[in-house]
């Protein structure tokens, strides 16, 4: 069970990444005072996790209607994590995980950042809720495991919501080269479990019995 619970963290940890979330936060509301960035980090988080639980309790549902396998679900999961993994490793950003330069244009033109870009993209970006859909289709129905995904998915945001709110001593105390590092140990964990969902998903496909 601790080995379920290791690899949720991780996975969520990577795909949210609080502390790229708390830095992009700490740009975006440089001029605003400290009672209106609780609320906004509150918001964003409580919204960003309505988004994710209800991609990781429907989503699998959703994909099975349109006729998508649990393997090609494991398969395409995969193949998501790992770029973001990359991305992440070698510093780039595609969106996966960020706000691409529109987004962050559009981004600084809005007085409340709570809906966007903060709970979506940044917190409930592609990444998390496609590792979301994944760990629950992963789990098979196992209440223990699928418990172990959701609290790890809460943990995870509840996490941000701290590192949002202490955003600028976090940005300070770490500085740039401090969260990169960070955010690449992350990106090879993430690249290591997105081959592990690959193979899996081609051993269970039938494709290699044939």
């Amino acid at each position: 069970m601790l080995e379920h619970w290791g690899v949720a963290l991780a996975t969520f940890f990577a795909t949210i990444g609080p502390v790229d979330v708390a830095a992009i936060f700490a740009a975006l509301t440089a001029s605003a005072s400290p009672a209106q960035r609780r609320s906004i980090a509150l918001r964003g988080c409580l919204i960003a996790a309505g988004i994710l639980v209800l991609f990781a309790l429907l989503g699998q549902q959703v994909l099975a209607s349109l006729g998508i396998s649990l393997p090609a679900l494991r398969t395409a999961g995969g193949i998501l994590l790992l770029l973001i993994g990359i991305e992440m490793v070698f510093g780039r950003t595609s969106g996966a995980t960020s706000t691409t330069d529109d987004e962050a244009h559009e981004a600084r033109l809005r007085a409340d950042i709570a809906v966007f870009p903060l709970a979506t993209p940044l917190i409930a970006g592609p990444g998390a809720m496609g590792a979301a859909i994944l760990l629950m289709a992963d789990a098979e129905g196992d209440i223990a495991r699928q418990g172990a995904v959701m609290g790890s998915l809460l943990a995870i945001v509840v996490f941000t919501w701290i590192c949002l709110l202490l955003a600028t001593q976090l940005q300070r105390v770490l500085g740039v080269t401090g969260m990169h590092v960070v955010s690449r140990v992350f990106g090879v964990l993430l690249t290591a479990l997105a081959v592990q969902f690959l193979f899996d998903g081609i051993a269970n496909s039938g494709l290699l019995d044939r």
